[in-house]
């Protein structure tokens, strides 16, 4: 009897070999070799599931978002204003080391959208989706008097994605505790009534 092989398994698989070998060598130290034999496969059966390194890219941040949204749900259930706010953000920054292989593959993936309309087009949509979620936490837990929303939103939104580079770069100065803090900084300033 054939084995009953699970591609989607398999892509996923991939896509952690994937994070393990940029958080290694970095994007352009990453060959599709490299990546199928951390994987435990050989390097040809790689191509029915991603024929390039740059698909396989795309599949690895689509993943890491779609992966990020299930965190952030399960983070949020049962939670209101400014807790689900915070836990809300606690699944972007890079609080852990799988986090962290997150940030990698997304800060190799924006490099890519930077030229590439059809790579930038996948990231707009993605952020558009956290923004819209922000903005409704937001108005659920009420912003100081004067504080625009739009605002509020692009300045947590900035401040989560740009842990993701800082946290990559220089560690010892972006720890957990500090992105929390500084999390919690930027949200007592926002929002009406949250304290640090």
């Amino acid at each position: 009897m054939p084995k009953i092989v699970d591609h989607d398994q398999r892509r996923v698989e991939l896509v952690d070999a994937t994070w393990r070998i940029i958080a290694e060598r970095g994007l352009d130290g990453a060959t599709m070799r490299d990546i199928a034999a951390e994987a435990g496969f050989a390097n040809g059966a790689l191509k029915p599931y991603f024929p390039t390194k740059d698909r396989l890219l795309d599949f690895a941040f689509e993943h890491i978002f779609d992966q990020t949204n299930r965190r952030m749900r399960a983070s949020t259930e049962g939670l209101s204003g400014l807790a689900a706010l915070r836990a809300y953000c606690h699944e972007i920054l890079p609080l852990d080391e799988e986090k962290v292989s997150e940030a990698r593959v997304a800060i190799a993936f924006w490099q890519k959208a930077l030229r590439d309309p059809a790579k930038a087009a996948v990231h707009e949509r993605s952020m558009e989706q956290w923004r819209v979620a922000l903005a409704e936490l937001l108005e659920e837990t009420g912003l100081r008097q004067g504080v625009g929303l739009g605002d509020a939103v692009g300045a947590i939104m900035d401040l989560v994605l740009g842990a993701q580079i800082t946290a990559t770069l220089s560690p010892t100065h972006h720890t957990p505790r500090q992105l929390v803090a500084q999390l919690d900084c930027l949200v007592s300033a926002l929002v009406e009534g949250a304290s640090a």
